[in-house]
């Protein structure tokens, strides 16, 4: 902490709020890695698109452009989520053991698009008839991931 950091940290009260706004940053933060890791990984499947449409491998390309468009969603799901802020006169409050549980799922998250980020890399410039069906399991795995980003909006309405 810098010296005006530590002196206000002195102020009664002072301490629990900036800590309450420096885990919504975090918060912030990881939510926006979480997007540019998909983008990225969006990025390598469009790729793998892209060599099937030079293969002309047009039975494929269907089940590629539903993946593609399951990334889109999430990726903008992801981004325009809250970031863990509530105001004082909000009416839904996010409370820290809230807090804390989100980073969890956040946590499961970045863990579930680096393994998609893998499965991507190694099919990149490997791209054969097995298309569809690798498709179809990854298009099963953004599903599970928009599920677990849904449990954490239950968390922040208060419904879980």
């Amino acid at each position: 902490m810098r010296l005006s950091e530590r002196i206000l940290a002195a102020v009664p009260g002072f301490r629990g709020y900036k800590e309450k706004e420096l885990r919504r940053e975090s918060d912030r933060l990881v939510r926006d890695h979480l997007y540019r890791r998909l983008s990225e990984t969006e990025d390598g499947v469009k790729s793998i698109f892209q060599e099937l449409s030079d293969k002309r491998a047009y039975g494929s390309l269907e089940s590629m452009d539903r993946l593609v468009m399951r990334f889109d969603r999430l990726r903008a799901r992801i981004r325009r989520s809250s970031y863990g802020y509530s105001g004082f006169f909000d009416v839904v409050k996010i409370e820290e053991d809230d807090l804390d549980r989100m980073m969890k799922f956040d946590e499961s998250l970045l863990t579930s698009i680096e393994e998609l980020s893998q499965v991507v890399k190694e099919k990149k410039g490997k791209v054969g008839d097995d298309v569809t069906e690798w498709a179809e399991g990854l298009n099963g795995r953004l599903s599970s991931l928009d599920d677990t980003f849904s449990e954490r909006r239950e968390i922040i309405l208060g419904v879980k």
